[in-house]
């Protein structure tokens, strides 16, 4: 079974989501996710990370209801929504969607839009809960402006809105701030985060940004070929990763290959203490982040400066081994080292996270 991050797994709620051991996929006999489990509690905001491919998508897509598993099942509240003999409609889900393109009607106006799931609400609690939401969006102003004449942060505002307005138990977004500038990414961002705790709703969001998931969520369950690799907290994703893709994939990470001798990890940039579980001769990969590392000038240094990128409160260097592995180096902006500066290589952590080197076929 998947891991289940330990904040879930020692809390005493009834989880709001389960999924148990599910395989689903468009071609019969070529899943595009396979035997993923994890657990979600009531309030809390998953992200699910990984590369374009991995099955995030379609694992939202089959917690609401748009694909069918061939294995496992998927529980809502303890109710069972998807089995291999079950599949309740995504009308009958209480579940929330946010679609990557928002999808919003482009004939109605923002009110008509966000009151489009309460058709069968009393029309004076339907009016009173357009107007709840458009107040908490910050979009009562302008409701009665239609899609077109609305930008794209605002467009985002109105499908959440939509979303929440039939009051579901958990509320599942595709990428909501891909078709948005940077800048207005980070103000959306802040103001889905405010709107999912002010509301306390339970929340999936699928990205392919780890810092987008860092700064939203609760647990980070990062994915690969349709297989959940590592799912916990972001700071444990990020100081405690599974596996060098994870390592890799959330954040720059160098990967040094290393051989333990005599109680230490021999690499081509020196010698590092094994506090692992690793046996003399293991083969290993020593992860350093940029800032674990620092340069000095040396001619006689094992490194070379390749390329540099001033990014405002730090510098990213890459430098070039000996042996033609190229790793990154995050510095002050001051003293500024020049390209094709030979350099010696410092590591400024005692804390080395090793993963098994992996086997040539």
């Amino acid at each position: 079974m998947n891991p289940v991050p330990p904040s879930i797994e020692q809390s005493s709620q009834t989880p709001m989501l389960e999924l148990e051991n599910i395989t689903c996929g468009y071609e019969p006999h070529v899943p595009t996710v396979r035997d993923l489990s994890l657990q979600l509690q009531p309030g809390h905001i998953l992200c699910l990370l990984g590369p374009s491919g991995c099955g995030k998508t379609t694992t939202l897509r089959a917690i609401a209801g748009f694909e069918h598993i061939s294995t496992g099942e998927i529980r809502l509240q303890d109710q069972v929504l998807s089995s291999v003999s079950i599949h309740l409609p995504p009308e009958q889900r209480r579940v929330g969607m946010v679609f990557q393109e928002y999808a919003l009607f482009p004939h109605m106006s923002v009110t008509d839009n966000v009151a489009f799931g309460l058709y069968h609400w009393q029309s004076s609690d339907r009016k009173s809960r357009v107007q709840t939401l458009l107040e908490l969006v910050g979009l009562l102003d302008l409701a009665h402006r239609f899609p077109h004449e609305l930008s794209g942060g605002q467009q985002q505002r109105v499908a959440i809105a939509r979303a929440l307005a039939p009051q579901p138990l958990m509320l599942l977004l595709d990428e909501p701030f891909s078709n948005l500038d940077p800048e207005m990414t980070i103000k959306m961002r802040k103001e889905l985060y405010r709107v999912l705790r002010q509301t306390q709703t339970t929340a999936i969001l699928v990205t392919h940004d780890h810092e987008e998931a860092f700064a939203m969520a609760d647990e980070v369950a990062v994915m690969q070929d349709g297989v959940l690799v590592q799912c916990d907290t972001p700071e444990a994703i990020y100081q405690q990763p599974s596996c060098s893709f994870v390592a890799e994939f959330i954040g720059q990470a160098n990967t040094i290959p290393g051989i333990i001798k005599n109680g230490h990890i021999e690499t081509e940039i020196g010698r590092f203490p094994n506090h692992s579980q690793f046996q003399n001769d293991n083969r290993v990969l020593v992860m350093l982040r940029p800032n674990d590392i620092q340069l000095t000038p040396s001619e006689s240094g094992p490194g070379t400066i390749e390329s540099r990128q001033f990014q405002g409160s730090h510098t990213l260097y890459a430098i070039r081994l000996q042996s033609g592995q190229l790793i990154q180096c995050c510095m002050l902006p001051i003293p500024v080292y020049n390209i094709d500066t030979s350099v010696t290589i410092t590591v400024t952590t005692s804390d080395t996270i090793l993963f098994p080197q992996p086997t040539l076929s």
